[in-house]
């Protein structure tokens, strides 16, 4: 198991490299580079104080030796800074990426609570009423964008009720109750959305295994309908459904992105979407970042499920 865990995080290395390659040099590609928003923003439009700032920041030299001195800060710890504050990008993904990943838990116990007690459901009442409801509300979850849903939720209760979520952020440790309050509207929309997939593919695999030989054997021995699910469908039924979780891992990301925005959650996405419109380059690297090794650690621990939910599996 060791050797296995070791091999997987050597394996990290070049999908990182990869990985923020092409970032870095992707974001240069974006017309309207940085010099040229700082320019308008003071104008000035001299060709002496163009070269003097491309220096300044660093980014008179090619893309490939910026690339190559940005990782060789990486390897010591350091983000570089941003274009803009001159701050540490360290220190601004240290401030705002607990809020994203409190996002993001919040947002997974809610898919998870929704997806597999209605598609362990749908699939035991298969074709009934409870199963054509909970298949029409996957199905619209499907189509609706969270990001929507939020718009909504911040326009209309605010003119029909005069109610609207709370806006202002509180961190967790310094008031619980309104920190939550915060959380739970922008947590349940990404939530709902990400439990969409989640719920169909609980329901197929469930349908699938129930028709395996060993869940009628454990019937004609007289074990309980309940047990039957529990201990031998439900456990063989979920590798497919962890993988999957697995996999929508970035859309807990992508879809805070928006939401962060609309519900103003001062998180890794809200800081994202600044730094791209500002073309604030280290930021974005340092997201990416640390947004692909999460991402990536989350695959190595999905793997490593496998063999708590199937004992065949071994990891060597």
């Amino acid at each position: 198991m060791q050797a296995y865990i070791i091999r997987r995080l050597l394996a990290l290395l070049p999908t990182l490299f990869f990985a923020s390659l092409i970032v870095f040099v992707s974001m240069r590609l974006i017309p309207g580079d940085v010099i040229d928003l700082m320019l308008a923003q003071n104008d000035i439009v001299t060709t002496q104080d163009r070269a003097r700032i491309e220096a300044a920041l660093g980014l008179d030299q090619p893309v490939m030796s910026q690339y190559f001195d940005w990782v060789g800060g990486v390897l010591q710890g350091d983000l570089g800074r941003s274009l803009w504050q001159n701050t540490p990008v360290v220190d601004q993904l240290w401030a705002t990426m607990p809020i994203t990943f409190e996002l993001g838990l919040l947002a997974l116990i809610v898919a998870l609570s929704v997806a597999i007690p209605i598609g362990i459901y749908s699939a035991i009442r298969q074709d009934s009423a409870g199963d054509y409801v909970a298949r029409s509300f996957s199905l619209v979850m499907l189509a609706v964008p969270s990001f929507w849903l939020g718009t909504l939720v911040m326009v209309f209760p605010s003119v029909w009720w005069r109610w609207s979520p709370p806006l202002e952020y509180v961190r967790f440790f310094d008031d619980p109750i309104a920190n939550l309050s915060h959380m739970i509207v922008p947590a349940i929309l990404l939530g709902l959305s990400m439990s969409a997939v989640t719920m169909r593919m609980t329901r197929t695999m469930m349908l699938e295994v129930m028709r395996q030989d060993y869940i009628r054997t454990a019937r004609a021995k007289g074990v309980s309908e309940h047990l039957t699910i529990v201990r031998h469908a439900l456990r063989n039924g979920l590798i497919p459904v962890v993988t999957l979780i697995g996999l929508q891992a970035p859309l807990l990301i992508g879809g805070a992105v928006i939401l962060e925005q609309i519900f103003v959650v001062p998180g890794m996405g809200l800081l994202l979407l600044e730094a791209v419109f500002q073309r604030d380059y280290p930021v974005i690297s340092g997201i990416f970042l640390i947004v692909g090794v999460g991402v990536l650690l989350i695959n190595l621990l999905v793997d490593l499920s496998y063999g708590f939910l199937d004992p065949k599996v071994r990891h060597q």
